[in-house]
């Protein structure tokens, strides 16, 4: 990984992009360090994720609540203040929300399994 200089993130001044889910929309705010992708994340009402997602992530509940649905039938219900960690292809996961949510999302190749073996 790159070095990364000590910044602040000013939210207000990066731009909305727009992601159409199954049903409901997400809007991402996204900084790219790197391979460290920083996301600020809002989910509208009644979002499903259009597809199972592989990628590793750590993701912060800022505001509201949401499902995340992993592929084999689990589901972990996430509030305000609580936060998950998946490394890369280990759960296929997607969101789920009924009113919405607000997340920081962060990842990179600093989530890539490791091989153990050696």
């Amino acid at each position: 990984m790159s070095e990364i200089l000590f910044q602040t993130i000013d939210w207000n001044s990066i731009p909305k992009t727009e992601h159409i889910g199954e049903s409901g929309t997400a809007y991402w705010q996204t900084l790219q360090l790197g391979n460290l992708r920083i996301r600020k994340v809002i989910y509208t009402k009644n979002y499903i994720a259009d597809h199972w997602c592989q990628k590793g992530h750590i993701v912060h509940c800022l505001d509201g609540e949401f499902i995340s649905e992993l592929e084999n039938g689990q589901n972990f219900k996430l509030t305000k203040g609580m936060t998950y960690v998946v490394s890369d292809d280990v759960s296929s996961h997607r969101s789920i929300t009924t009113e919405g949510v607000e997340l920081l999302i962060i990842d990179g190749d600093f989530l890539k399994p490791t091989n153990l073996d050696n």
